[in-house]
């Protein structure tokens, strides 16, 4: 039996029911083992719009009922608390809700072997909060479901792979929580990843934090006393990492095949780059989960939402690399 994947619906008033839609209806992913968890009546509004491939619902209970087929989308119903009510590209409680409880119910199948991989499309964190779901995102939201204590953002593409030492944090309070233990961790973590992937000898660059890697303590002393003890470690047990690396130039080594990812230091540090060279195909991948998860490495595009105008490129490249790596 062909591995199951989920897919989230996201925030239902954003691009991800279109993104969806369009990613199973056609192509390659055409009656793949996708099961979507989601709210089937926001789904048939937006096929009822004519701004996406037409396409069977088959609304389901279980993974174990679906029907895989060219143009069937198997459907595990997840409804908002007022379906019609549902306002496109705005912040709303109930679509916050509805994010959350998607992949409640996608970790809960996935936990009990019913699916083997999840891919999510966007949530809006503003309506996350809203509807009292306190997660900074998905990362978080998925370490906590699972109970994982050491996990990693990955962002993914073909030629550029990043993973993050931290994510959601404010700049300002950076600086204070970086430490050895932390660093190592995602050091260990990349070579893991890596290797689970098929890199038989995983090359992993680890960036500074400071201008030009610190200068050696001319801009700050950050990469003396966290960063490059670290990478001395990891080292010694045998992972094959570099650094630290200045941050304004070890991406393009990276994207030309001098390393095969990198450890960026921050959220922004690993994601400006990437998205530069990859947004359209660059894949969100949560690393440290007891399964694969894997998302479109974009937000909810709300002032699109519904048009028919999103492209469903990165949706559609998560969902292959959660069944690749299942």
């Amino acid at each position: 039996m062909s591995k199951i994947i989920a897919v989230t619906m996201g925030d239902p008033a954003g691009i991800g029911p279109e993104i969806i839609i369009k990613s199973l209806a056609e192509g390659e992913l055409s009656g793949a083992p996708a099961v979507v968890v989601g709210c089937v009546q926001t789904l048939r509004r937006i096929l009822a719009l004519g701004v996406v491939p037409q396409v069977e619902l088959n609304e389901i209970t279980r993974p174990a009922e679906a029907r895989f087929a060219p143009g069937v989308i198997n459907v595990i119903n997840e409804p908002l608390a007022d379906p019609q009510g549902l306002k496109k590209g705005v912040v709303q409680a109930q679509a916050g809700d509805l994010a959350y409880r998607c992949v409640k119910r996608a970790t809960e199948l996935a936990m009990a072997g019913e699916v083997h991989a999840i891919a999510t499309a966007p949530l809006n964190k503003e309506a996350l909060h809203s509807a009292g779901h306190l997660y900074p995102g998905h990362t978080e939201l998925l370490a906590k479901l699972t109970n994982s204590r050491d996990y990693a953002m990955v962002l993914y593409t073909d030629k550029l792979k990043v993973i993050h030492v931290t994510t959601h944090i404010a700049l300002r309070k950076f600086l204070d929580t970086l430490n050895r233990e932390r660093v190592e961790t995602v050091i260990a973590m990349a070579d893991t990843f890596l290797k689970r992937v098929g890199y038989q000898a995983p090359r992993i660059a680890v960036a500074g934090v400071n201008p030009h890697a610190g200068e050696n303590g001319l801009f700050g002393d950050e990469e003396i006393t966290i960063v490059g003890p670290s990478i001395e470690a990891m080292k010694a047990k045998g992972i094959d990492a570099y650094g630290p690396c200045p941050p304004d130039t070890v991406y393009l080594q990276a994207y030309e095949g001098q390393y095969d990812m990198v450890v960026a230091m921050y959220h922004d540090q690993g994601h400006i780059p990437l998205k530069l060279l990859g947004f359209y195909d660059g894949v969100n991948i949560t690393a440290g989960l007891p399964f694969i998860r894997t998302s479109a490495d974009h937000g909810t595009a709300f002032d699109i939402a519904w048009t028919g105008k999103a492209k469903s490129e990165s949706m559609a490249i998560s969902i292959k690399l959660a069944m690749q790596l299942a």
